[in-house]
This record gives structure tokens, sequence and C-alpha cells, in this order.
């Protein structure tokens, strides 16, 4: 089993920036597909971007996130992070972590992680 841990999550005005992390314990030595996603109220949890572990690795943003946000990782701190920026009022949500070992992140937007923190709110105001 893989343990997750979000951090840095915060209010901040319209335009500014915030990177998220998420530390990651527990048995990662196979690959594995790393993802945030994010849940706003009364709406359906969607996928926000993914990374591969794995030789090859790759990543993926869906399309409200690509130009804006950025996803990375420390693989000596365990660490994942997501950096955002240009962050408007619709980015309001609670932001989560997961892990799952797709190859690839074959189907990562779809959500079917076995692995999942707690989540950190992040409130986007005008």
């Amino acid at each position: 089993a893989v343990q997750l841990v979000e951090s840095g999550g915060d209010s901040v005005q319209v335009g500014g920036s915030l990177t998220l992390s998420c530390q990651i314990s527990g048995n990662t030595a196979n690959p594995y597909c790393l993802a945030w996603f994010r849940q706003a109220p009364e709406k359906k949890r969607e996928g926000v971007a993914a990374i591969y572990t794995g030789r090859n690795s790759g990543t993926y943003y869906s399309d409200s996130a690509k130009g804006r946000f950025t996803i990375s990782r420390d693989s000596a701190k365990n660490t994942m992070f997501l950096q955002m920026n240009t962050l408007e009022p619709d980015d309001t949500a609670m932001y989560y972590c997961a892990a799952d070992p797709k190859y690839m992140c074959f189907g990562w937007d779809r959500g079917d992680f076995g692995n999942w923190g707690q989540g950190t709110q992040v409130t986007v105001s005008a």
C-alpha cells in the first residue's frame, strides 16, 4: 500500500500562485502513476495532472490545467508537487493526490486509483 499526505493548500487571490505537495510513503518500489485530482462543492471529481514514475516518465494534464499548472516530483524525497499559476475562482476545490500502478498513466483521468490522500483545500477569491 501507498500512503499519501497533501499539504500547501491555502486561500489566494485571483491571478495568484500556489504549490501543493504530496508526501508519498509505503511500497513505491514499482512504477506508479501519481496524480492530482480536485473536487469542488456539488461538482464531480476531476483529474488535474498526472506523472508516471517509471521509464519514459511522462506528464499529463487536463485541458483546464494545461499552460497554468505544472506537475513534478522529487524522487529522492518521495514528494510530488503541483505548481499552480494564474489561479482562477474555478480552481477553488479540495485537491487530492492519488497513486496507482497504471502503466504510463493510461486512463488516469478516469480516477480509478487505489491510493488517495486526505486532501488539501485551495480557495481562490477575487
